[in-house]
């Protein structure tokens, strides 16, 4: 019988983690700059970093993706872009031409905020008509993630409406947080997401972004994701944490441990 996600809330926010999950939580980094302040050198250092450290991903604002992509090229990490960021306005076309320019300039994947006041004043379809053109501009070889912002939606049912309307409408993940507001990822709202991803047969990814800075921070979702989805569900493929902070610790956890 499978697990209500959440009901198992606070059995998995007791979960610490350790070395070993760890090195499982590594590459499923989305190593993350999107201050927008970032110098061409920051960005090449964090590219360095990306790859030394072997992570899914870097993802960086637009106007960085060439010495982005030059940094990342023949290393096998991927790279990240955003759009609509970090408003979530509702100027659908504008942002779909976001995106075509990002995967012109080399943008692997593209992380898209929904259109937060929009939702949060009922219009929950045009989040998938959204999706639904930037997943025209983007093409089938591009990733696209739509941002909900959970914790500016903060009802379930809206964020359950909001993300089943995305992964009709063709999303390859959903992720919870910009980064810029709080309360950013949180357990309830990965439970939620991970209800709808359930529903659509494991096919959806789930990306974790806002405040997840430490191994600690970390850990309980990657508990709640073995749960609800199987042990096996969480590569680099339909799982992704996305921050900036979080790679010097997991690296600290697994070099003091062997």
């Amino acid at each position: 019988m499978a697990v209500d996600p959440l009901t198992i809330l606070d059995e998995v926010g007791a979960v610490t983690g350790d070395a070993v999950s760890a090195r499982r939580i590594l590459p499923l980094l989305d190593l993350t700059s999107l201050r927008g302040d970032e110098s061409e050198a920051e960005i090449r250092e964090l590219c360095a970093r990306a790859v030394d450290r072997g992570v899914a991903a870097v993802c960086i604002p637009p106007r960085h993706l060439a010495p982005a992509r030059a940094g990342l090229r023949g290393s096998g990490v991927r790279l990240a872009t955003v759009a609509n960021f970090p408003a979530g306005g509702e100027d659908l076309l504008a942002v779909a031409e976001e995106v075509r320019r990002a995967v012109a300039e080399g943008a692997q994947e593209v992380d898209v905020v929904a259109p937060l006041e929009a939702v949060r004043a009922g219009d929950v379809e045009l989040a998938g008509e959204l999706v639904g053109l930037c997943r025209e501009a983007a093409g089938p070889a591009t990733i696209l993630k739509l941002i909900l912002e959970t914790g500016l939606l903060a009802a379930p049912d809206l964020v359950t409406a909001v993300a089943r309307a995305a992964v009709m409408a063709g999303t390859d993940f959903l992720k919870t947080s910009t980064g810029k507001r709080q309360p950013g990822a949180t357990l309830e709202a990965a439970a939620l997401l991970l209800g709808v991803i359930r529903e659509a047969g494991g096919e959806v990814g789930l990306k974790l972004a806002g405040g997840i800075r430490t191994l600690e921070d970390a850990a309980p979702y990657l508990a709640l994701v073995d749960r609800v989805m199987g042990e096996g569900w969480a590569t680099p493929a339909r799982l992704r944490f996305g921050a900036s902070r979080l790679l010097e610790d997991l690296v600290e956890h697994i070099s003091r441990n062997g």
